[in-house]
């Protein structure tokens, strides 16, 4: 596919845009989007402005906001009301919650009075709800409907629908009733009732659920659709398996970030500009300097210790490296967990027991590994040595109790796990090590 790119970018820096045309309307909408991207902004118009209506409709969905709101600029009103037109209304939703105030104003332009009054309600959702992912786009049924009948419904509503592969049976209150599937009333007796098909027994969420607990819900249920409520469980809408994926990547990327001490962005990283990047990690780099005067105050503390047995400051680094990666290893595999629905707040105790033994096990391999090392092969004292692999066994077993703990904790605080990570744990487990560390020392080696 990429030889075929680089053709059609040759073929627009030599200005022949019938061959272009020619080549680009038979291409995935996806590859013409990765075309346009690549562009400047003129020729970026330029190349959209020659798609046929209904595969620009398509492209516009796979390309970036700021592209997005480049052609938006520079079409007519005609070509920006196909466009509205034709989007299904979620992709139209997160369109108006990406662009500036003067482009949302020349897009409602062209949106009738009804419209505008939904569009409205749907932006007033928390923005990572459920209410502002669905669409409104489904196809409902009433459960007095034949088969026959709801078929023909499906035919001439489910045109312009986002998914007929499920349809939704409400009563004249629009309360959800219950869910049928497009092969079942294919298969089933067209004589029957739909209430007679029906599963009354849905998978449903409200308007004011998290967009992480819907996704849960996704994966669990092993579901390409879901649903939407109200608080009065009237339907709303539904959310389709594509938004919950970019959910998933939304949620994944901001448990890096936090993981790695940085306040999240939704931006791409090439996107975000260098003041806003250093903002973000400028709070938490602050709170852990901070709090590393800790290890410092420590060490000053201890600094007799030091002084006596210069030898023990050449493992200092070994055994806060070692204290913190043993700690993200187990917090990291707390948090995914936790994300995953794999272990819940319940699971407090069996989380720690499970990982008190676990690290009783690598603590003890590689304070034996380590003492071997500086004893034999380096010679260091014996004393220093069984100091050094006495603290080591306990800084791996408080690094991973500690890491194993903490996400749980902040689950229960209904914070999010994430925050909990790396730099936090290895703070935590730096000063716990040195009083460990220092301890031993003035005891074995009698300073």
């Amino acid at each position: 596919m990429k030889w075929e790119n680089d053709e059609i970018l040759s073929m627009i820096e030599q200005k022949k845009y019938t061959d272009v045309r020619e080549k680009i309307i038979n291409l995935n909408p996806v590859h013409v989007g990765e075309i346009i991207e690549s562009l400047d902004v003129s020729e970026s118009i330029l190349v959209f402005r020659m798609l046929p209506k209904d595969l620009a409709v398509d492209v516009f969905n796979y390309i970036s906001s700021e592209v997005q709101e480049n052609i938006i600029s520079a079409i007519t009103d005609k070509e920006i009301k196909h466009i509205i037109d034709e989007l299904y209304f979620d992709d139209m939703i997160d369109l108006l919650e990406e662009m500036p105030a003067k482009v949302v104003k020349k897009i409602l332009q062209h949106s009738n009075v009804e419209e505008r009054k939904l569009i409205n309600e749907f932006l007033n959702y928390p923005e990572s709800s459920a209410g502002s992912l669905m669409t409104i786009e489904y196809v409902d049924l009433k459960k007095n409907m034949t088969i026959g009948e709801a078929i023909e419904h499906i035919k001439y509503t489910g045109i312009n629908k986002e998914t007929i592969y499920n349809c939704y049976v409400i009563n004249e209150e629009r309360k959800l009733e219950g869910i049928v599937s497009l092969r079942k009333l294919i298969l089933s007796d067209y004589n029957l009732k739909v209430e007679d098909v029906m599963n009354k027994d849905v998978v449903y969420v409200n308007t004011g659920n998290d967009q992480e607990y819907v996704a849960s819900l996704f994966k669990k249920y092993d579901i390409i659709v879901v649903p939407v409520v109200d608080m009065e469980d009237r339907l709303t809408g539904i959310i389709t398996i594509d938004d919950i994926i970019d959910v998933i990547d939304q949620e994944t990327t901001e448990d890096f970030q936090k993981m790695a001490a940085m306040a999240p962005s939704e931006e791409a990283y090439l996107d975000t500009g260098v003041f806003t990047l250093a903002k973000n990690r400028l709070m938490w780099l602050t709170i852990l300097m901070v709090s590393a005067t800790f290890t410092g105050n420590i060490l000053k503390r201890f600094e007799d210790v030091l002084q006596s047995v210069v030898v023990l400051t050449f493992f200092i680094p070994m055994l806060m490296d070692t204290g913190g990666n043993a700690g993200s290893q187990s917090a990291t595999l707390v948090i995914r967990s936790l994300a995953l629905g794999e272990i819940e707040t319940k699971d407090f105790f069996k989380v720690v027991y499970k990982e008190l033994r676990v690290s009783l096990i690598t603590g003890i391999a590689l304070a034996i590994l380590n003492f071997l090392r500086i004893y034999f092969l380096q010679g260091t004292d014996f004393y220093v040595s069984v100091t050094i692999c006495i603290t080591l066994l306990f800084t791996v077993v408080l690094s991973k109790v500690v890491g194993a703990m903490l996400p749980i904790i902040a689950k229960k605080l209904k914070m999010d796990p994430a925050i909990m990570a790396g730099p936090l744990i290895t703070t935590i487990v730096d000063a716990g090590a040195l009083i460990v560390y220092f301890s031993i020392a003035k005891v074995l080696l009698h300073i």
